[in-house]
């Protein structure tokens, strides 16, 4: 079992990190090709097109999982047939809902609310995304709770691949923004056919011959019970893009387009960290879980303190290093945008304080309190929500970037404190005072630095002698890192060589 699981999570994380590649890669693309005000309307068309997405689906991807799992694990086939059938008719039926809606309120919310009349057929063009991303979203929690993980890294792939290219071809041949929208509607039918390809062929053949005679009361039950489990995801979904995006659309009501482009190649970037909290999470949610269940404080404290220093070992170097040298990253990736330099070095210090809370999330959900951070999480977008219609209009895209780093640690600070106190665990904060003070000796080196491109270059290839020297010298190496070091290289085939001796090295500093 701890095989599958782990082989399951490897496969997850390759997913997810080509899901954020490839979303960074689309952007990357759409914004040298439309520009920045034309990549500002499709800034303020990806949050919305988010946010429907999530309505739409209602949480019930997970929901499908959890129950697909349980009723197969004990052998009820009809239940299982009865779960997939019901919830992916309900999810149909809400994204053609929310497609017509979308459809009539594109011109309303693209004149009325955000002045922006060439936003309205790009809006419109979401109506075309909606019911496909809940028809792939249904057979992504079917193959999860079947674990079959593969199949939903396929599906990701086709939806990357053709939403990247449709995108490319649609902008060139003068579609403009509503041609990257229609791109990414390409993709989710792509993606939506070859979940059904697969799922036909896998999943529905092995149940085809299991008869379900189900009444409305019966589906009107099973809808009753997916919905009750998928409200605090949804509301959870719901949050987290808008701890991203209220700046977005705060700025779009407020300044033209160009400074919604500018804005939106500064957010991505910042986010980038994400991806080692994410992964950080994923293994400390079942971690957390184990401990809790085995009764072991001690395995527990070991857990939580590990994977908040681990992410403050990688993620705070990152984000001095995007904080000092935003000018040149920017410069270096999208030239047209270095007006947003100012905003992605506020951003930086914000997405250090919610990688802190995603791992606190995780943690809290492990030991069996999911709404905790929902509730935190909610708290934090009002304040956003309110500190950015405040400044906005006064600092422009820098006020909506202040307004989510002030959101982010307070959701950190409260949700981290509550964490720590449910798990009844103390952080050694002696080490986290030595990670701090390495990764601020490197600042002060590369804070002499021009803030050139060559200059940055230059700090990414001394940052980890500089910040690695700084560790060893404050003492902030331990055995524990490098039985980690030893694990993962062990993985590496051809490079498992190098890292050991690395390790070998790093071993004759650890504590």
């Amino acid at each position: 079992m701890s095989s599958k699981i782990a082989r399951g999570s490897f496969i997850v994380l390759i997913g997810f990190f080509i899901f954020r590649i490839g979303g960074f890669l689309y952007r990357f693309i759409t914004a040298a090709l439309l520009g920045p005000a034309g990549y500002g309307i499709l800034g303020l068309t990806l949050p919305l097109q988010g946010i429907l997405i999530t309505i739409a689906a209602g949480g019930l991807p997970p929901a499908i999982a959890k129950y697909v799992a349980e009723y197969s694990a004990k052998g009820q086939d009809d239940m299982v047939k009865q779960v997939i059938s019901t919830s992916t008719k309900l999810m149909i039926g809400l994204g053609l809902l929310f497609s017509i809606l979308i459809f009539f309120l594109a011109e309303p919310l693209a004149v009325g609310f955000f002045h922006k009349p060439e936003a309205v057929f790009p809006f419109q063009m979401i109506a075309l995304i909606t019911p496909f991303s809940v028809i792939v979203g249904a057979f992504r929690g079917t193959f999860q709770g079947f674990y079959q993980m593969t199949n939903i890294l396929i599906t990701r792939v086709f939806e990357q691949i053709f939403m990247i290219s449709m995108a490319v071809v649609l902008i060139l041949a003068g579609f403009y923004v509503a041609g990257a929208v229609i791109g990414t509607a390409i993709g989710f039918m792509a993606a939506s056919l070859v979940g059904y390809y697969i799922f036909r062929k896998g999943a529905w053949k092995d149940l085809s011959h299991i008869r379900t005679s189900t009444t409305l009361e019966e589906d009107m039950k099973i809808i009753k019970m997916v919905l009750i489990f998928s409200l605090p995801v949804v509301i959870t979904g719901l949050a987290e893009i808008a701890i991203y995006d209220i700046g977005t659309f705060v700025i779009g009501r407020y300044m033209a387009s160009q400074y919604v482009g500018y804005y939106n190649i500064a957010s991505p970037i910042a986010r980038l960290p994400l991806i080692i909290s994410m992964s950080v999470a994923m293994s400390v949610l079942p971690a957390t879980a184990e401990a809790i269940g085995l009764e072991d404080h001690v395995l527990l404290r070991t857990y939580v303190n590990q994977s908040f220093r681990y992410v403050t070992l990688l993620v705070l170097p990152l984000s001095l290093g995007t904080i000092l040298f935003a000018y040149p990253i920017i410069h270096l990736l999208f030239p047209a945008y270095v007006a947003g330099a100012g905003a992605l070095q506020i951003l930086a210090t914000g997405m250090l304080f919610f990688t802190i809370y995603t791992v606190s999330s995780s943690i809290s959900q492990g030991l069996g309190r999911p709404y905790l951070p929902m509730a935190i999480l909610v708290m934090g977008t009002i304040v956003e929500l309110g500190l950015s219609i405040y400044l906005v209009p006064i600092y422009g895209i820098n006020g909506a970037a202040v307004a989510t780093s002030i959101a982010a640690f307070l959701i950190m600070v409260t949700l981290a404190r509550k964490t720590l106190q449910l798990a009844k665990v103390n952080l050694p904060w002696g080490d986290f005072i030595r990670i701090i003070g390495a990764a601020l000796v490197m600042a002060g080196i590369f804070l002499l630095f021009p803030k050139t491109i060559p200059y940055f270059i230059l700090a990414i290839i001394l940052s980890p002698l500089i910040y690695g020297s700084a560790l060893i010298l404050f003492g902030g190496i331990k055995k524990s890192d490098i039985n980690a070091i030893y694990k993962f290289g062990h993985n590496l085939g051809p490079l498992s060589g190098k890292v050991k001796k690395l390790a070998d090295l790093l071993d004759r500093f650890a504590k």
